[in-house]
C-alpha cells in the first residue's frame, strides 16, 4: 500500500510540475523590456545573445506596458500564452516571435478588453493566432504565417469589437482564415494594403476574411488588398461579411485583387449598405461546383432594403459573375448616381455563360457595362449571358440597356460611321450627328451626373468646361445612345 501511495504522489507531483506557470506583471504602471522582465524573473525569460526564450505564461496587467523596441527574436515555448490587459508595443525593424521547435505551437496572443496593442515589423509564426477582445488594436507591415488553432479556433486575427488598423501585412499559410470577427461582434476597422494567400489550409467552409457586422454609422474600409486562393482549399472563399444578428453592415470594399478562391465577395443578411468598386474578381472557381460557390460576388439576403452599389469592377472567369440570390437587391448602373462600368468576360459553367444570375424577383438596374468583353455586342447577345425574367417568368427583369464595350443600341455599321473628337479634348467636342442626338450626357466616373446639354438637329459640336480627367459622355434621343469616354487635358 506505501508503494502505491508514494507512486501516486510522485504521478500527481509530475503533472502539477507539467501544468505552465504564469508571470504576472506587477500593475504598478511599469513599462517594461523583455530583458526586464528576465531580470526580474529569470524563470520566466532567459537571453542568449539577442535572443529571448519565454519559459511561462506572460500575463501584462492593466496598468503595465511590454515594450519591445529592439531588434529580436522571441521564442515562446510550446503551449504557452501570452496575455495583455495593459499596453502591449511591438516597434522595431525586425522582430521574430516564433515558437520553440518547428512542429511546436505557442498558444498565441489573447487581447483583453481595454488593452492597448500596436504591432509593427513583427513576423509572428507558429502560434495560435492574435485574439483580438480590444477596441484599441494597430497590426502593420508585419508578417503572420503557420498559425493554428489555439487563442483563437477561427482565423490568425479574431476581431471583437471596435476599429481596428489592420495594414500592408502578409499574411501567409496559416490552418484559419486570415481575419474574421463573431456574428454578433461590431467591427469596423481598415483592412488595406494587405497581401493575403493561401489561409485555411484546415479547409473549412471559410473565407480567407470573414467578418460579421459593423458598428453603426461607422464604415468597414477592405481596399487595396491582394487576396489569392490555393486550389488545395477549395472550401476557402475570399472575402464574407454577414448579417444573421439584426445588426447592419456597412462596407466599402474597392480596389482588391481576389483571385483564385471558392468565390470572390459574397454579402450575407440584411441592413446592408455596401460599396464593391474597382476590384478585380478573378478566377474564383476552384471549388468548380455552380451550386456551391464559384460568383465573383454573391448577394443573399431575405430581406428588402439592402443599398449596394457595384461599380468599375472587372468579372473574368468566375462560374457565374454576380448572383442574386433570395429578396437580394443591387445597383449595378442606374444612370445617375451609379454609370455601372462593370466588366464581364468568360464567367461560365456547363458550357453556359453566366456574367449576372438574378434569381430573385426583383427588378435590377444594371446599365452601362461591358457584358462581353472585347465585343461589339449586339442586345441579343447581352441578353444571352443574363439570366432573369426572359428566362424564367418568376425572376425579376434586368435592365442592361444601354450597355458598353462598343457602340450602345446601334448596329456594327452604323457604329463605324459614328465619331468625335478631338480626344482628349480641352474647351470643345465635334461629332458627326447622323443619328440626331437630342442631348448630351457627361458623367464622371464616379457616375455622377456633370452635365446635359439640349442639341439642335444638325447640331455637332458642343462647349465643354472640365477638369482634367477622365469622363463618360452619352450622346443619345429617344431611340439610340451611344457612350464614350472622354479625356479632358
Amino acid at each position: 500500500m506505501k508503494k502505491i501511495t508514494i507512486t501516486l504522489i510522485l504521478s500527481i507531483f509530475t503533472l502539477i510540475s507539467a501544468i505552465a506557470q504564469t508571470y504576472t506583471t506587477p500593475n504598478t504602471g511599469v513599462t517594461w523590456s523583455l530583458q526586464d522582465i528576465a531580470a526580474n524573473s529569470p524563470t520566466t525569460v532567459t537571453i542568449t545573445d539577442n535572443t529571448y526564450t519565454l519559459l511561462e505564461n506572460l500575463e501584462i496587467a492593466p496598468l503595465d506596458t511590454v515594450l519591445i523596441d529592439e531588434d529580436l527574436t522571441l521564442i515562446v515555448n510550446n503551449g504557452l500564452l501570452i496575455t495583455v490587459f495593459g499596453n502591449f508595443t511591438v516597434n522595431s525593424d525586425s522582430v521574430t516571435i516564433t515558437s520553440s521547435g518547428a512542429d511546436d505551437r505557442f498558444e498565441g496572443f489573447r487581447f483583453e478588453q481595454g488593452s492597448t496593442i500596436f504591432l509593427q515589423n513583427a513576423d509572428i509564426n507558429r502560434g495560435g493566432g492574435l485574439r483580438v477582445l480590444t477596441e484599441n488594436f494597430t497590426i502593420n507591415n508585419c508578417r503572420l504565417t503557420f498559425m493554428s488553432s489555439g487563442a483563437t479556433t477561427s482565423a490568425v486575427i479574431q476581431l471583437s469589437r471596435g476599429m481596428p488598423q489592420i495594414t500592408n501585412n502578409v499574411i501567409f499559410f496559416n490552418d484559419l482564415s486570415a481575419i474574421g470577427s463573431a456574428a454578433n461582434s461590431q467591427v469596423s476597422g481598415i483592412i488595406s494594403g494587405n497581401t493575403i494567400e493561401d489561409n485555411n489550409k484546415d479547409n473549412a467552409n471559410r473565407p480567407q476574411i470573414n467578418l460579421g457586422t459593423s458598428i453603426p454609422n461607422e464604415i468597414l474600409e477592405i481596399t487595396n488588398n491582394i487576396i489569392i486562393g490555393n486550389p488545395e482549399n477549395e472550401q476557402a472563399g475570399g472575402i464574407a461579411i454577414a448579417n444573421f444578428t439584426g445588426g447592419v453592415i456597412n462596407a466599402n470594399i474597392s480596389e482588391n485583387t481576389i483571385s483564385g478562391n471558392r468565390y470572390g465577395i459574397t454579402i450575407l443578411g440584411g441592413n446592408a449598405t455596401v460599396t464593391i468598386a474597382n476590384n478585380l474578381i478573378e478566377d474564383n472557381n476552384i471549388q468548380n461546383d455552380p451550386i456551391l460557390g464559384g460568383s465573383g460576388i454573391n448577394l443573399n439576403s431575405t430581406t428588402a432594403g439592402n443599398n449596394i452599389i457595384v461599380e468599375g469592377n472587372e468579372f473574368r472567369r468566375n462560374l457565374y459573375g454576380i448572383t442574386l440570390q433570395g429578396a437580394a437587391e443591387v445597383n449595378l448602373g442606374d444612370g445617375t448616381t451609379n454609370l455601372g462600368n462593370n466588366i464581364f468576360s468568360e464567367n461560365q459553367n456547363s458550357g453556359q455563360v453566366y456574367a449576372l444570375f438574378n434569381n430573385t424577383p426583383n427588378t435590377i438596374q444594371a446599365q452601362n457595362n461591358c457584358w462581353i468583353e472585347g465585343a461589339n455586342s449586339t442586345a441579343g447577345e447581352v441578353e444571352d449571358v443574363i439570366s432573369h425574367i426572359v428566362d424564367d417568368p418568376t425572376l425579376g427583369e434586368v435592365i442592361f440597356n444601354p450597355f458598353l464595350c462598343g457602340v450602345l443600341g446601334v448596329d456594327d455599321f452604323a457604329a463605324e460611321s459614328f465619331s468625335f473628337y478631338p480626344n482628349p479634348a480641352k474647351n470643345e467636342i465635334n461629332f458627326n450627328n447622323n443619328f440626331n442626338f437630342e442631348s448630351v450626357e457627361i458623367y464622371g466616373v464616379q457616375g455622377n451626373l456633370i452635365s446635359t446639354t439640349q442639341i439642335s438637329e444638325g447640331q455637332q459640336n458642343i462647349e465643354i468646361s472640365l477638369a482634367a480627367g477622365m469622363y463618360l459622355v452619352n450622346f443619345k434621343n429617344q431611340e439610340t445612345q451611344v457612350v464614350r469616354k472622354l479625356i479632358i487635358q
